[in-house]
């Protein structure tokens, strides 16, 4: 079966080669967004010419500036795009199962031997890690976001309004987007770099793939988006009333399902933006966790081959765990409620906000005003390391020379240089991290 585009004929993609692709995906896709994104382009775009090289990355652009993951909303869409919505769906759900259940066996395992001397070595080995990995997205993050001298601003302003003034990120993003209007409106050059990489893909090179950037953007039905809309709400609708009216301490669990929910909605940056939102807010003001357990979580997460953001999946475990007094039933049920209203808006995010996105992607001040929101996750990336430094370096007490564990301070120097010079994979460097836990809790060091 052939699909013609632009009097050029372009194989249609098997249904159920995507199925195998999405679901090897959910299983290998160790190292974040950046190992899925490495992973989506080396095998879609290089292999098998599903979508251009072009196209690809204004796909990734437009789910950064969506709110949610946007690694998982990118699999969403070019599942979308290959195979309609239940390409879609399956793409989505293939990307989080399999780490979503590998954490539920973590999250059991962790709140059964948690305070074992084992699994203490492990955490001790992985906390640096993970801060390290989190100190190398801003410099990863800021070669792609930092254009000008007033994005440089941008993001010194979004981590010190974050880390010291505790600005919730919704209020930044609308004094972002407010100021963003009137500085292009006064001064343009302000958000335009003096030089930019433009890409020049020929016609015939763009026609060899099946997705690309000659195809006419999907014209907009207002009844598609109401439709879309409708069944999106009863969705999410049916299980916030069932946990409302069918679950011990319905309250708790109303409380859990908006806040997972709003997370999705309210957080524009990806995995780094959500985290420390939800984070502060479980563990400052609803006080259903502690930083430890939270920093704990982060080192789970990183074991697992899904997106950080899977992270929340280990929240709603804990927070239900400790709500009702350590149990694991609870504790599960919490997990499964945080991963459902955590994941479930990025649908709707893609299906209706994605044509969108295309729409506007001309628009100069529409692109200037989301470049300062992109610049603006490096300041939020730095503020959630900087939460975790607290914990992990100082162990949460005043900073200093004399509370400095200089043990973790010496493996998140080591992390950093593996990820740098080295270019080490992640997950070779989580491996690595366990075997310096096990190996210092019986060493010699006694810093």
């Amino acid at each position: 079966m052939q699909q013609i585009i632009d009097e050029k004929q372009v194989p249609i993609p098997s249904f159920s080669e995507a199925v195998k692709f999405w679901f090897i995906l959910g299983w290998i896709s160790f190292g974040g967004t950046t190992g899925h994104i490495t992973i989506m382009h080396s095998f879609l775009v290089d292999k098998k010419k599903w979508i251009s090289n072009s196209k690809f990355y204004h796909a990734l652009n437009a789910c950064m500036i969506l709110p949610g993951p946007e690694a998982h909303q990118l699999a969403i869409y070019i599942g979308w795009k290959l195979h309609g919505i239940k390409g879609g769906i399956i793409a989505s759900l293939f990307f989080i199962l399999p780490s979503m259940f590998i954490l539920l066996g973590l999250s059991l395992t962790y709140a059964l031997y948690g305070n074992t001397p084992l699994l203490a070595a492990v955490f001790k080995g992985l906390k640096p890690a993970v801060l390290a990995i989190i100190l190398f997205a801003p410099w990863k993050v800021s070669q792609k976001s930092l254009l000008t001298t007033f994005h440089f601003f941008i993001a010194a302003m979004a981590f010190l309004l974050s880390y010291f003034a505790h600005v919730p990120m919704p209020f930044l993003l609308v004094g972002i987007i407010i100021l963003g209007i009137v500085v292009y409106l006064i001064f343009p050059k302000f958000l335009i770099p003096n030089s930019r990489n433009k890409e020049n893909n020929k016609l015939d090179v763009e026609n060899e793939y099946f997705i690309n950037s000659n195809q006419a953007t999907q014209k907009i039905s207002a009844k598609r988006i109401t439709k879309q809309l409708l069944v999106f709400t009863v969705l999410w609708l049916i299980p916030f009333l069932y946990v409302s009216n069918f679950l011990i301490d319905p309250t708790f669990w109303q409380d859990s399902s908006l806040l997972f929910t709003k997370a999705a909605f309210l957080t524009i940056g990806g995995s780094y933006t959500v985290i420390p939102y939800v984070a502060n807010l479980v563990t400052n003001k609803l006080m259903w966790m502690s930083k430890a357990q939270m920093i704990d979580g982060f080192a789970l997460a990183e074991t697992t081959p899904g997106p950080l953001v899977i992270v929340l999946s280990y929240i709603g475990f804990m927070t239900g765990y400790n709500h009702f007094g350590g149990s694991l039933v609870m504790g599960s049920i919490g997990l499964f409620i945080a991963s459902y209203f955590t994941f479930l808006p990025n649908f709707i995010l893609i299906f209706i906000g994605a044509p969108l996105i295309e729409k506007t992607q001309e628009n100069k001040m529409i692109k200037s005003v989301l470049s300062l929101i992109t610049a603006a996750v490096v300041g939020v990336i730095l503020n959630l390391a900087f939460y975790l430094g607290e914990e992990i370096l100082f162990n949460g007490h005043a900073t200093g020379l004399t509370t400095l564990n200089w043990t973790s301070f010496l493996w998140v120097i080591i992390s950093l240089v593996l990820l740098h010079k080295l270019k080490l994979n992640m997950i070779y460097l989580v491996l690595i991290s366990l075997l310096f836990g096990l190996f210092t809790v019986n060493s010699f060091w006694n810093f």
